[in-house]
């Protein structure tokens, strides 16, 4: 999926913002250079959860995106649409909620 400037400024259903997430979650592992396997030993998660992760047939806790979050080395409001403001780290926690309770 190719992500024009347009994308930026419409509002996301929330399909579209999970698909953001996960899609930011493999090109931040990617441009680190991290492997899956390398990130599921990080993370403590499996390769296969990973590789499901990214391909949007797994749906993600709040602590999920957190381990993957600190074995990439950033911040979980990275893996988010720069649309979505966050000031703390309980308004991060708060939003991935929110979304994963939408399913």
């Amino acid at each position: 999926m190719s992500i024009t400037i347009e994308y930026y400024f419409k509002p996301m259903d929330i399909k579209n913002q999970l698909d953001y997430v996960f899609q930011k979650i493999r090109s931040i592992r990617i441009l680190k250079g991290v492997s899956q396997m390398e990130l599921s030993l990080r993370s403590n998660l499996s390769q296969s959860f990973i590789a499901n992760l990214e391909k949007g047939k797994k749906q993600p806790s709040v602590l999920t995106l957190i381990k993957i979050a600190d074995a990439l080395d950033v911040s979980p409001k990275d893996f988010f649409s720069e649309s979505i403001n966050f000031n703390t780290k309980e308004q991060v926690k708060e939003q991935i909620r929110n979304l994963l309770e939408m399913l």
